[in-house]
């Protein structure tokens, strides 16, 4: 195995490996909540007016199936659309008390999740840390030119 398939493989088992770890506990304290329902409560707590055009960016989604979700969101009560008096065309959408709840609950896994790792990131130095972030924007840089290349346009279906 040469280093790039080394460094490829790498990469997904330590993704697998966290998602792994990570997912017992979130199923836990977020009972009832699917982990996609959970990372569009995340996208839209992070980011001021969410429209169905910021999440599919965003979550790299078709508008189609930003739509469905944020129904079955609304729905549960987690989130709520609003307009803007100066737009009326546009539709937004923020979290309700219980969105945030689970907001706020994930938010502190993510920071607990953290702190466990922790340990691994107190020894990487700078220059270590510079290389990693280079390597990691230019692989999302070539990763979105190829996505570009298929056509592939997450703003409509």
């Amino acid at each position: 195995m040469n280093k790039e398939e080394q460094v490829m493989s790498g990469l997904r088992e330590v993704f697998n490996k966290m998602a792994w770890l990570n997912k017992l506990k979130m199923e836990d304290s977020l009972r009832g909540y699917k982990s996609s329902e959970v990372h569009y409560i995340e996208c839209i707590g992070r980011n001021v007016d969410s429209n169905v055009t910021k999440l599919a960016e965003s979550l790299y989604m078709t508008r189609g199936a930003i739509s469905k979700m944020t129904k079955k969101l609304i729905e549960k009560g987690i989130i709520e659309s609003y307009q803007k008096p100066d737009n009326k065309k546009e539709i937004y959408f923020r979290l309700t008390e219980e969105g945030q709840r689970i907001y706020k609950v994930h938010e502190k896994l993510h920071k607990e999740f953290q702190e466990r790792d922790k340990a691994v990131f107190e020894q990487i130095t700078e220059e270590q840390f510079d290389g990693m972030l280079k390597f990691m924007e230019k692989y999302s840089s070539h990763l979105d030119e190829e996505i570009k290349k298929l056509g592939i346009d997450n703003k409509s279906e």
